[in-house]
């Protein structure tokens, strides 16, 4: 990957944006999108926008969720003690200890979360799942006046990671992939589009509110009313240790063995086609998987808007999924652009063919 594209996703990482709150991250993406087109919006609902060629034919929705898994402040204590609740699907387990900053009145507040220590937990504590009312956050507040003074209900919280670190192998780990690499990777894809020309109009978006619904793919898509789009997410790697059972549901998926195309009742047959051989005569590594129902991405919410929508998935392998290390690696998100923009320039050749 080109070192200026590893600087665009840098940046996006270090924004901070949980599902309602995406703002600081939509705007990195917007500020990047301008490079690539002069034309660039955001809707009501947060969505951020950028379109090549928007007078073409046909229409052609590249879907990247910009929001994050998160937390926000539920209640303030009498001793300055905050309460939250999470934003998202959470392993619970992995929380307590974390460093933490909320997005609070006057700027970031920094944190952790606390927890009784291991040595005063009974053994029925020790053993039993941790709950989000045995957790708290600490901010060093002395009373709910100074903790008040700082922050209030309803600000929003992440984890206190604000980049990522570069592994061996082209494999980078932090928090937050889940999806900001998605929504890179339209951007990139709009930004290759944009030099091989289409005929296409093609509307890259940085969805929000993913992780809690599907919230701004649905909305965004109905505005746009596609032809044809593609989502882009992250998918669950089966590379570890101990998830041989889950590989039979999960499918055989790597990390470094390019993109994931999804195929099942979701994804329309002839874009998974047109997917797969633009691979084949590109040379560009990938990998598929079944899904017997809808996906929890983006693709789900865009296939059903207004009287149907041909949608296609197209993934990038993540270990660690919904933690403060998820781990990917570049060559498989430069793939992934690849392929769509690829993609993207021959899809006028199917879109008669598409029931």
């Amino acid at each position: 990957m080109e070192e200026e594209s590893v600087d665009i996703l840098h940046r996006l990482m270090k924004a901070t944006g949980p599902s309602g709150f995406e703002e600081e991250t939509v705007l990195v993406w917007l500020e990047e999108a301008v490079g690539v087109t002069g034309r660039t919006w955001v809707d009501t609902h947060g969505n951020g926008f950028a379109v090549v060629n928007e007078g073409g034919s046909p229409r052609v929705m590249l879907a990247g969720h910009a929001d994050t898994i998160g937390f926000i402040i539920t209640y303030i204590h009498e001793d300055g003690y905050l309460s939250f609740a999470t934003i998202g699907m959470w392993d619970l387990q992995i929380l307590p200890g974390q460093r933490i900053r909320i997005k609070g009145k006057g700027g970031m507040i920094k944190g952790v979360i606390g927890r009784k220590p291991v040595h005063a937990l009974s053994k029925e504590e020790r053993e039993r799942v941790v709950k989000v009312d045995d957790l708290w956050i600490d901010i060093g507040a002395s009373d709910k006046k100074q903790a008040s003074a700082l922050v209030e209900v309803g600000d929003p919280a992440v984890l206190d990671y604000e980049d990522f670190v570069e592994l061996n192998n082209h494999r980078i780990t932090g928090y937050g992939m889940d999806n900001r690499v998605g929504a890179f990777v339209v951007l990139e894809a709009l930004r290759l589009v944009s030099k091989m020309g289409t005929s296409a109009a093609v509307f890259s978006v940085a969805t929000v509110q993913e992780e809690i619904g599907l919230r701004g793919a649905q909305t965004a898509s109905f505005g746009i009313d596609p032809q044809a789009a593609i989502a882009v997410d992250l998918t669950h790697a089966t590379d570890i240790p101990g998830v041989d059972r889950e590989k039979k549901a999960l499918g055989e998926v790597s990390i470094g063995n390019g993109p994931v195309i999804t195929r099942g009742p979701n994804i329309n047959p002839t874009l998974y086609k047109l997917l797969v051989g633009t691979a084949d005569e590109r040379g560009i590594p990938y990998q598929t998987k079944g899904a017997p129902s809808v996906t929890l991405t983006d693709a789900n919410v865009i296939q059903v808007t207004r009287s149907g929508v041909p949608t296609a998935l197209v993934s990038v392998p993540s270990r660690y999924m919904h933690s403060p290390c998820e781990l990917v690696c570049l060559e498989d998100c430069t793939n992934a652009f690849k392929l769509i923009a690829y993609t993207v320039t021959r899809i006028h050749e199917i879109i008669d063919s598409i029931p």
